[in-house]
């Protein structure tokens, strides 16, 4: 595959050394077992509507009223904030549940302790004047394709999407579009073709008219017609080590998410906007409540993942990935996620 790195290479370094030098000091506590509630989690994007619960949670005092102590960061690539749990600068990441399947291959155990969604909460946008003639996954090859980073779960999203449609992911061009303004600006000036995104990102490119909707991954529907199933994405992952060793904190951290995916089932988007930071709404409160409102189904009520939802992600990722491509017989599901910790929240 040929993949472009033109764009937000060094804001992307700066931002990661930025997180790192804020948590080098939190290595010790991932092998000391229950010590005082203090978790440091990266969030692969924590203004993205997909992690919504992180910073909620926060909002909402859930974390406190567990008596934990939280940092949340943010690294917009998820490939970049798996590998910094896997070094032990955080404890926890808000990211894709897909990943815990990938790094099982490399004989590494990671678990979704909550499953925030059971869906991708994902669409691959087109920009407006590609748009006639970029009408489906069939149509990629010769493409160029935006990702957040390569080994990213938008980059699993959109092979999966092109092996489905018979397009191999060597017919296409990789480009590293980041998030956000970053990858607007890149589907604007034609450094992509199309690319996979999440709100508030897909709300604003459809207002301006830059980009349309290819494929639609926020609903159930939508997911099913994509990927031939549900596709549980956004997840509280940690290394299996750290969840034996302290047990007690990733209940709280269970209980504290639980409530508040509770919340959001009872609450309306524009309830839901008014409790997060002024600035994710990117100055515009009334499409960042268009854009919640767009992605809210997503969300799981009780963060219990489907097990038929982890069987299909395994399906995906065994047509297309070369880690998991001829060994899916040989993962072990039950190691990449556990029920336990919210089966016993609220209670």
């Amino acid at each position: 595959m040929r993949t472009s790195y033109r764009v937000g290479a060094a804001a992307l370094a700066a931002v990661t050394a930025l997180s790192l030098t804020s948590c080098r000091s939190s290595k010790s506590s991932s092998s000391a077992g229950d010590s005082g509630g203090s978790v440091k989690i990266m969030v692969g994007g924590i203004d993205k509507v997909i992690y919504l619960p992180a910073k909620l949670t926060d909002q909402l005092g859930y974390f406190k009223e567990q008596g934990l102590n939280v940092q949340l960061l943010t690294e917009p690539a998820g490939a970049i904030a798996e590998n910094v749990l896997i070094s032990g600068d955080v404890q926890g990441v808000v990211g894709f549940y897909d990943h815990t399947i990938d790094l099982q291959t490399k004989g590494k155990c990671i678990e979704s302790v909550v499953q925030f969604a059971d869906v991708p909460g994902e669409a691959e946008m087109v920009a407006a004047d590609k748009a006639g003639q970029l009408t489906s996954p069939a149509a990629f090859k010769g493409k160029k394709l935006g990702v957040t980073s390569p080994g990213s779960s938008t980059d699993f999203l959109t092979r999966a999407l092109a092996v489905r449609a018979g397009v191999q992911p060597s017919d296409y061009t990789t480009v590293k579009a980041g998030a956000g303004a970053t990858f607007i600006a890149t589907l604007g000036n034609g450094g992509i073709d199309a690319g996979m995104t999440t709100d508030p990102t897909i709300a604003k490119l459809t207002q301006s008219g830059k980009g349309k909707v290819l494929l639609d991954m926020r609903t159930k529907e939508g997911t099913q017609k994509a990927l031939g199933g549900l596709y549980p994405a956004a997840s509280l992952y940690m290394d299996c080590a750290y969840v034996k060793k302290n047990p007690q904190t990733v209940q709280k951290l269970a209980n504290a998410f639980v409530k508040t995916l509770g919340w959001i089932k009872a609450h309306k988007p524009d309830e839901i906007a008014a409790k997060m930071p002024a600035d994710y709404a990117g100055g515009d409160p009334a499409l960042y409540k268009k854009a919640i409102g767009d992605s809210i189904g997503m969300f799981t009520a009780d963060g219990v993942m489907p097990a038929d939802g982890a069987k299909n992600v395994l399906e995906v990722l065994s047509q297309f990935s070369p880690n998991v491509k001829g060994k899916k017989d040989t993962i072990d599901l039950s190691k990449t996620y556990t029920t336990e910790f919210v089966g016993k929240a609220g209670k």
